[in-house]
């Protein structure tokens, strides 16, 4: 089956397990369903991913299950397993999934009769304990119960009984079920995957977990993926192959800032989904594989917030390298610097996105250009990661011209990564500086010319000012303090991500 109606390969959606991260899977489910039109003949789910397996096996569109992730409050799913604190090393868990039952089941939609009438192939895996046994579960089996047992991570949840037996997350033994696709006949195998590939340890009870969960989830993965590539190995050289047939594996992944368990922002949930959105496009473009439709229009925020920003420093015309512009500058009293006000207009809207977008006004002067002039446009992006969370650019992007009219564009990032020592001040601080000819967008800026580099900073008594400068604007005191709050958190939160990922690997908040 295809989206054409003539493909012959039989496709497997699977949806591979990683807590809240699977946040990210949802918004990869909007483009892929929904924006590219895919079809599948077979869909798995494990662990965390059978929450997005329910939602679609109930025939909900890829946007329905993003959005319920987006307006999912985390807080409404935590609940305390207090009544077992007392036993100490022989309490039954740290929490209980009985709000996710109560709250977010019901908030999602979530519709058991029309889950088991449902006419899609699918299966659900959990780990029969009490039997030492993977189950594989079709959709007339599913139930409230089923389902929080695929998620009831040892510790963390306690164990769900069903009919006498003793059911948890099947994370240990298999995260993503490629084997139960290939036994059911899938010849394409469409992977999600979200668990961290970043092989950073680090210490602590609650790192060494989920660690241990990365070491089960990525071994048990990478050892399929490797038998389905020798298998095709064997079937190119005219030899029959493991599975009798060639599989094509079509894998998704991606480093989500999101703890697997331990997130209370549903600005990070809505981040994570628009993080999956966007990595899902610019995936099936590398794929070739069309997109029918776009992002519709944001939902309204009467929110706006504003700071000014003075850096300074030196470059040196001619010259492309950073460190060589800035020392050649000082000397030659080459001296630059910027005044902009930046507004974020839409604050819940900013924080949501993966770019975090602002505007920037205000003025860049140099007296080897003419002395002030005035930023016909800015662009300001707060805290941009590609690949890797806990390496972060903050990114400047401002059009203006030289008293004699021609175009030029200074282009500027900040490099947040934690490197030895206490780095915070100064990345958070040292902008790396271009002058280019021309008004120049990012995708242009390889084949540019270079007319200057060097370095400017934000010195610490107009970093204080700048601290007095935040304004927000918005419909009553509380939006107002709400915007001022989410935008703080942001900031921090990334922050946390990078300095502060050793002692838990994403900002709770």
């Amino acid at each position: 089956m295809s989206e054409n109606g003539n493909h012959q390969k039989k496709r497997s959606l699977i949806l591979a397990g990683g807590g809240v991260k699977v946040a990210f899977q949802a918004g990869v489910l909007q483009v892929w369903l929904d924006e590219a039109g895919l079809m599948f003949d077979h869909a798995d789910g494990a662990s965390g991913g059978v929450f997005n397996l329910a939602m679609y096996c109930q025939g909900m569109s890829g946007t329905e299950i993003a959005d319920n992730w987006r307006k999912l409050s985390p807080v409404v799913g935590v609940d305390f397993n207090w009544e077992h604190y007392a036993k100490l090393f022989y309490a039954e868990s740290l929490f209980t999934l009985d709000r996710y039952r109560k709250n977010v089941f019901p908030e999602w939609g979530l519709n058991w009769e029309r889950i088991r009438a449902s006419q899609k192939e699918a299966t659900f895996n959990v780990y029969n304990f009490s039997k030492h046994e993977l189950e594989v579960l079709m959709p007339e089996e599913m139930c409230e119960d089923y389902l929080a047992a695929c998620v009831s991570l040892p510790m963390w949840f306690p164990p769900v009984v069903i009919n006498g037996d003793t059911y948890i997350d099947p994370v240990f033994v298999i995260d993503a079920n490629l084997e139960e696709a290939i036994l059911r006949g899938a010849d394409e195998l469409w992977v999600i995957w979200t668990v961290s590939e970043r092989g950073e340890w680090n210490d602590g009870f609650i790192a060494n977990y989920f660690q241990i969960i990365e070491t089960s989830a990525n071994g048990h993965f990478k050892r399929i993926v490797q038998r389905i590539e020798e298998n095709n190995a064997a079937i190119s050289r005219g030899e029959p192959g493991e599975f009798g047939r060639y599989i094509e594996l079509k894998i998704l992944k991606a480093e989500v800032p999101l703890h697997y368990l331990i997130n209370l922002s549903s600005d990070r949930l809505r981040e994570a989904v628009n993080q999956g959105v966007q990595a899902a496009r610019a995936w099936c473009v590398e794929q070739g594989i069309p997109l029918d439709s776009a992002d519709g229009p944001k939902p309204e925020d009467p929110t706006k917030l504003r700071f000014t920003e003075e850096m300074k420093g030196y470059v040196t015309f001619g010259e492309t390298d950073y460190d060589a512009g800035l020392r050649k500058g000082r000397e030659s009293d080459t001296f630059i610097m910027f005044h902009l006000t930046i507004e974020v207009d839409g604050v819940s809207n900013f924080v949501a996105d993966p770019e975090h977008e602002a505007f920037a006004e205000g003025y860049i002067k140099c007296e080897k250009l003419g002395g002030e002039l005035p930023v016909e446009k800015g662009v300001f992006n707060l805290f941009v990661d590609k690949e890797d969370p806990s390496r972060k650019r903050m990114l400047y992007r401002l059009f203006f011209r030289d008293s004699d009219g021609h175009p030029l564009t200074l282009s500027g990032f900040k490099v947040v990564e934690d490197d030895p020592g206490f780095d915070l001040w100064a990345d958070t601080t040292t902008l790396f500086t271009r002058i280019l000819q021309g008004h120049v967008g990012p995708e242009e800026e390889v084949q540019a010319e270079v007319v200057a580099s060097g370095i400017i900073q934000i010195h610490l008594l107009d970093f204080f000012r700048q601290l007095t400068t935040f304004q927000t604007e918005g419909p009553t005191p509380a939006d107002r303090a709400s915007a001022l709050v989410r935008f703080g958190r942001l900031f921090l939160g990334d922050l946390w991500d990078v300095y502060a990922r050793r002692v838990l690997s994403s900002s709770p908040f």
